[in-house]
């Protein structure tokens, strides 16, 4: 039977073209170290595997989130922590000046230390972080939380003017823990330290005065509740950062396991691909050999 050598030509390009396509493929499954390319490869498994990758992003992001979430609140934590830390000794020097043995200029010694403190939980409520978000403002993050008007009457200066709404970040699935602190309610604290400072500034004050004994008694009565509405935060923060601790690894087994089921379904067996393209090349140089040698063939070769 008699081949045309279009035919025959047609027919070798075709098997070098199929080889040829075999041997790229296959040394690129080696070159990546993955066994489907294409979802043609095997579609369940394609299917699989873009579940678990889907799966896996998720479970990132909630890393991711946790991640961040965790910096702010520690960040939180410190600041709260260090207010309580001030108020301590605060308090006492108010427990001093309340005795009615101190004479008016050991009174106004004492003007000096509480001013400081007022100025200092006063900025401490007013900080913000790397972004320039207030930590303690509400959602009101852009607006500093406490202001000061110092036209206004000693008592009345300070205010709260952050909300006490919460952003919430999603930390697993159906979970989220609020990303933001406010400090409501501190402003009375610092009014009232600015009503004992003004009133433990006037020459000649006693402490056995009704007038002065009031002021110092409700300065004592709000340092008790800033220090109780801190102290809950602070107590408040360390319990979610350990939710988020159990949480967050949680998600990293998950994770393991989603990356474990990635490498044994999608994973290259490097051995049997050798092996194949081992097959496809000694193919393809075969028929290369073959394509030379029958092309020096002639009819005339037989007469």
């Amino acid at each position: 039977m008699r081949i045309a050598s279009s035919q025959y030509q047609s027919t070798m390009n075709q098997s070098l073209q199929v080889n040829q396509e075999r041997v790229s493929y296959i040394m690129q499954q080696l070159a990546t170290n993955k066994r489907i390319l294409l979802p043609s490869d095997d579609p369940v498994d394609s299917v699989r595997l873009s579940r678990l990758a889907r799966e896996e992003s998720t479970v990132q992001q909630y890393r991711d989130n946790i991640a961040s979430l965790k910096l702010r609140l520690t960040k939180s934590e410190g600041y709260l922590s260090n207010m309580v830390n001030e108020m301590l000794p605060g308090r006492d020097l108010l427990v001093w000046a309340s005795d009615g043995s101190n004479a008016p200029d050991d009174l106004k010694a004492m003007v000096t230390p509480l001013t400081s403190l007022r100025d200092s939980l006063f900025y401490t409520a007013n900080t913000i972080d790397q972004e320039g978000n207030h930590l303690f403002s509400g959602t009101l993050t852009k607006t500093a939380p406490m202001v000061f008007d110092p036209v206004g009457d000693p008592g009345e200066r300070y205010k709260f003017v952050g909300n006490t709404a919460t952003q919430e970040v999603v930390i697993g699935s159906g979970l989220t823990q609020p990303a933001n602190e406010n400090l409501a309610g501190l402003e009375k604290l610092l009014n009232q330290l600015d009503e004992s400072i003004r009133v433990l500034s006037v020459p000649g004050v006693s402490a056995n005065d009704p007038a002065v004994r009031a002021i110092l008694k409700a300065n004592l009565d709000s340092f008790d509740a800033a220090q109780a509405l801190v102290s809950d935060k602070v107590a408040n923060l360390g319990g979610r950062q350990n939710i988020m601790k159990t949480l967050d690894a949680n998600h990293a087994n998950i994770s393991l396991s989603n990356k474990m089921a990635i490498t044994d379904i999608g994973q290259l067996d490097v051995g049997l691909a050798a092996t194949e393209l081992n097959g496809y090349s000694s193919a393809l140089q075969a028929t290369y050999k073959a394509y030379a040698k029958i092309g020096n063939l002639s009819l005339f070769n037989a007469i």
